[in-house]
């Protein structure tokens, strides 16, 4: 049974599915950007970086550095993947709203 630290919200489940998306290329600004791009919504860096911290925490993502580049003045890029317990995470979420969707339909919600 999944207590109430491993459900995810609505904007971790987000954050998930678009690292997943974007495989070995997802750091701060690819994800934020294919947010923008896949479901139109602004994401601010300090919403970023709080929820993909809570995602570590939780273990469901795992950073990498990169190597150090002159355009960010000699930092290096944080990539992130999923990790095994993010992917049970992301289907349990994935089994769950299908079954709550199952055998309804908006058009007649009202």
């Amino acid at each position: 049974m999944a207590n109430k630290e491993s459900y995810l919200g609505e904007f971790e489940h987000i954050i998930l599915l678009t690292i997943m998306r974007l495989k070995d290329q997802a750091y701060g600004v690819t994800v934020r950007q294919q947010i923008k791009v896949l479901i139109d919504r602004d994401v601010s860096i300090g919403a970023l970086y709080a929820t993909i911290d809570r995602l570590e925490k939780k273990s469901y993502i795992k950073a990498r550095s990169g190597s150090p580049t002159p355009e960010r003045g000699g930092r290096a890029k944080r990539y992130f993947t999923l990790t095994s317990t993010g992917i049970e995470a992301l289907q349990q979420t994935k089994t769950n709203l299908d079954k709550l969707w199952s055998g309804l339909s908006l058009n007649n919600a009202v």
